[in-house]
């Protein structure tokens, strides 16, 4: 079997791919662990000047696989209810520590922990016909991967609120306009518009690049961790919620929930 995640160079541009079509991306302990390698390695190579994240299939990422987990255990020592939540996303927020522009080629559908993961990279590229959004409190569960700090930042707090407590997903072909991308083209040519992007980019002059990504973040005085670690305490209490329980059996089962509060 392939690897997990693939990591690849192409001249100054750097590719990382989740590669589990099948599962559709989502946050299995092989993607989450592979991903914090190639993210580590793009982030220590100084040759490349701009980084492009995708997937393999009609998925860019779905998020949690709920039929396995939904928290991270650490089997080398015994992590509270939020630290198992946290310890889910920190893979994904690693790419945070790249220096370059970093453009998420979103070829599908971004949900979840998977729309987190598209609010990390500096620039998106919509598919037109994919769906994105953050689902949890169609599922019982709070948000978590920073994205109650991130997305308002994006789309404003008015939208942001909607889509967060209705759980409801957009369609690619309005995310330019919401604000959540800068273009949106078919899924099949997200990927080369990326890379037309990521070579426009590498042409400017390095160093002026990584200081003007870091000044601009400067501005906005730029934290996504701690918020994430802030989520992660609330996400942990929703987890241990009868209602949490329903949601995803809901999902698994392909029915509408049925929530009580408790």
């Amino acid at each position: 079997m392939s690897d997990a995640v693939l990591y690849e160079a192409h001249g100054p541009v750097g590719l990382i791919t989740l590669n589990r079509p099948d599962n559709r991306n989502s946050m299995t302990p092989e993607i989450l662990d592979g991903f914090a390698i190639a993210a580590t390695r793009a982030a220590t190579d100084e040759t490349l000047r701009a980084l492009i994240v995708t997937g393999t299939g009609k998925c860019f990422s779905a998020g949690a696989d709920f039929k396995s987990q939904i928290q991270r255990e650490d089997a080398g020592s015994k992590l509270a209810p939020h630290e198992k939540s946290y310890a889910m996303y920190e893979p994904f927020l690693t790419l945070l520590d790249v220096k370059i522009p970093v453009i998420g080629a979103l070829n599908g559908h971004a949900v979840g922990g998977g729309f987190g993961l598209s609010l990390v990279c500096d620039i998106r590229i919509a598919a037109t016909e994919a769906k994105y959004g953050a689902n949890f409190t169609k599922l019982g569960l709070a948000p978590g991967m920073a994205i109650t700090y991130l997305l308002p930042r994006l789309v404003g707090v008015s939208r942001a609120a909607e889509m967060l407590f209705t759980g409801e997903l957009f369609e690619g072909k309005d995310a330019v306009a919401l604000g959540y991308a800068s273009r949106a083209v078919p899924g099949a040519d997200v990927l080369a518009e990326a890379l037309r992007l990521a070579e426009r980019i590498a042409a400017s002059a390095p160093l002026a690049v990584r200081y003007t990504k870091q000044v601009l973040y400067q501005g906005m005085e730029w934290d996504p961790r701690s918020h994430a670690k802030k989520e992660a305490v609330l996400q942990a209490k929703t987890v241990a919620s009868a209602d949490a329980k329903e949601g995803i059996q809901a999902l698994l089962e392909k029915r509408v929930p049925r929530f009580t509060g408790e």
